[in-house]
């Protein structure tokens, strides 16, 4: 038996890092999960792998009203219902405040913070439809402090933890719970740029994490999972902060 058997569950940037693994074993645990990216031929490959009886893929820019209308379609058509999801897809920018230009930090409020308001407001009848269920938003470490650097970055998940206390308190009559993962400093292709040497980056978050150590995708899925599944059946409106101890202060050893 598996945490997630019978579900349905909406996965956004789920091609690759984060998305990718949440996907993988959301599907390993039971769930039929529907697979949205705008990287096609990655999402597509990863449907075929997890089976058409376990995954489809739909193109979704999550900035598009259209794109979430025909991701829920989509979903119902090969699923018969929606009753979980999580906002993965995510962009990030490393510039300084003073130097971000408008249209930079206007791009990153398109797709992490409406991205997510459009996902809540699109899926969540869908949820409420079948009877109720889950909704979890990735915000991020920056979410709830700050890091030079990333300030459109941060702005965005600083609002994306807004919007999960405001849903959760909203949908919770309707028997959907709304919580957030923050990630930390996460093995990902988004926190290794191009240009940007991984080996460089893993030796900078062993110097800063206390736990010594850059993040694994797999973590943050595994944090997903449980804030999907009934583990976690009285907790709504919360951010998880999973950073291998970096918020909670400096290491200087």
């Amino acid at each position: 038996m598996g945490k997630l058997d019978g579900r349905v569950v909406i996965v956004t940037g789920a091609a690759r890092g984060q998305g990718e693994q949440e996907a993988r074993l959301f599907a390993a645990e039971g769930a039929r999960v529907v697979l949205g990216d705008v990287l096609d031929d990655a999402g597509e490959a990863l449907a075929k792998e997890l089976g058409e009886d376990r995954a489809a893929y739909v193109h979704l820019d999550v900035t598009r009203e259209t794109d979430w209308t025909a991701a829920v379609a989509r979903a119902k058509e090969r699923f018969g219902r929606i009753d979980g999801l999580v906002n993965n897809a995510g962009i990030l920018r490393f510039n300084e405040l003073v130097s971000t230009p408008l249209e930079e930090f206007q791009a990153i409020i398109q797709v992490n913070q409406i991205g997510c308001f459009l996902g809540i407001r699109t899926v969540a009848p869908e949820i409420e439809a079948a009877g109720g269920g889950t909704i979890v938003n990735t915000s991020s470490y920056t979410g709830v402090t700050g890091m030079a650097g990333v300030g459109a970055y941060a702005a965005t998940k600083h609002a994306v933890l807004g919007l999960t206390r405001v849903a959760a308190v909203e949908l919770a009559g309707k028997n959907i719970r709304v919580n957030a993962v923050c990630p930390g400093a996460i093995d990902t292709p988004m926190s290794n740029p191009e240009g940007v040497d991984p080996a460089a980056t893993a030796e900078l978050y062993r110097s800063l994490v206390p736990l010594g150590r850059i993040g694994k995708p797999e973590e943050v899925a595994a944090l997903a999972l449980f804030l999907t599944s009934e583990d976690s059946a009285y907790i709504t409106g919360q951010p998880f902060v999973i950073d291998g101890g970096w918020l909670a202060g400096v290491k200087l050893f």
